[in-house]
């Protein structure tokens, strides 16, 4: 990437919902932290001090993001960690004799899996279906409570379709049964504005490499409170909820992403919203093109599109010679190409899902950036329906 703007040297990226290159802004925050101030965030002398108050003030920042308390900001290395902490702490924390954990078939691996180990370990979980835009009802949910459901889980933006849930609406109900509800909110936070109050949650996880910040470092907002079990044990660092030194450099960086995320929201999110529908109504007027993902409630730096009889593996690599780097929500497994789950849970036919890219954009993507995409996908798509006809 060039050294002034943090944009890519040479193609289109479009798969920044993968991950984000560091804004040059969040990397001059970082260089410090290296090497000058190096010192442990523990210690008494001057150099750990001056790391607590990086520390501390990237705490303030997150927090101010979400209108949190800095103190129910517990920093982990990244969003994966703060939803296995969350739902682990939760459904394992000591004095739980029942506990039962609802959450939604789109959900994020790193909430599925920690569920599916859950569930190993004897611990009921229900996987809620969703409609054809990937969303879950909250009727659903209110059904799906029993008296020892302890938490629910529902994401706030989907990182495959970019469907915003109805969390709010969700945590409503779930403060009415007296239930914890938890929202991964990693592809959302930074981009669309969140308050924890007016959601109502109880748990939010976030992550900096999504924003513009460095990889290895996230959040988990915990509501005052709240009683988490640590899964993470060692010292008594983030006020005894997750053992071990603090990555000051990364958390200096993730201070600094969020704040500049904060200062740039509206603005981004505007002309991100512009790029995203240029993209998805270009992309829609293809023959066999089908948008995946809520037409209104949705994130704006997220397309999902689908063609039929097309496989997204080819259209990958196909795409990556041109210069374009985007991803699939399909799977290579077992050296056969199934749909994601959440393509899977939405119920797209099989002559689409099977065709089904993700072209996420971002903070240095160009109108031109588009276009090439809408030039490049017809020239690339003719031979490969061709190709995949010539197999059947």
């Amino acid at each position: 990437m060039t050294a002034s703007t943090g944009r890519p040297a040479a193609g289109a990226y479009m798969d920044h919902a993968a991950t984000t290159p560091v804004d040059p802004r969040v990397l001059e925050a970082m260089r410090p932290y290296f090497v000058e101030r190096f010192g442990n965030a523990g210690s008494v002398h001057q150099l750990g001090q001056e790391a607590r108050g990086a520390v501390d003030e990237a705490r303030a920042a997150v927090a101010a993001l979400i209108g949190a308390q800095p103190r129910e900001i517990v920093f982990t290395s990244g969003a994966t960690e703060a939803d296995n902490a969350a739902i682990l702490g939760i459904a394992l924390a000591p004095g739980v004799r029942e506990s039962h954990v609802i959450t939604a078939a789109t959900e994020h691996h790193a909430v599925l899996e920690p569920c599916r180990s859950l569930a190993a370990r004897g611990v009921p979980v229900t996987v809620l279906p969703v409609d054809g835009h990937g969303v879950v009802d909250p009727d659903a949910v209110r059904g799906a409570i029993r008296p020892e459901t302890v938490l629910i889980s529902i994401m706030h933006g989907n990182n495959e379709t970019g469907t915003v849930g109805p969390v709010a609406e969700v945590a409503a109900i779930a403060r009415a049964r007296g239930v914890l509800m938890h929202t991964d909110a990693t592809q959302s936070a930074g981009i669309v504005s969140l308050d924890v109050t007016t959601l109502g949650v109880d748990l939010l996880s976030l992550s900096a490499h999504k924003r513009y910040g460095p990889k290895g470092i996230g959040a988990l907002y915990v509501r005052a409170g709240v009683p988490v079990e640590p899964i993470l044990r060692g010292g008594s660092q983030e006020r005894g909820r997750r053992g071990g030194t603090e990555n000051v450099p990364a958390i200096a960086g993730f201070g600094a992403a969020v704040r500049i995320a904060q200062a740039e929201m509206d603005e981004e999110a505007a002309r991100l919203t512009t790029l995203r529908d240029r993209l998805a109504g270009g992309l829609a007027a293809m023959p066999g093109a089908r948008i995946n993902g809520h037409p209104t409630h949705r994130l704006p730096g997220i397309v999902n599109v689908s063609f039929a009889d097309a496989d997204s593996e080819s259209l990958l690599l196909a795409l990556d010679l041109e210069g374009i780097a985007a991803s699939s929500g399909s799977a290579c497994t077992s050296g056969s190409l199934e749909p994601s789950h959440v393509i899977a849970a939405m119920g797209l036919p099989a002559a689409y899902a099977a065709g089904t890219l993700r072209f996420s954009i971002g903070r240095w993507t160009t109108a031109g950036d588009v276009d090439v995409v809408l030039d490049v996908l017809p020239r690339i798509l003719a031979p490969i329906r061709r190709a995949a006809s010539a197999r059947h």
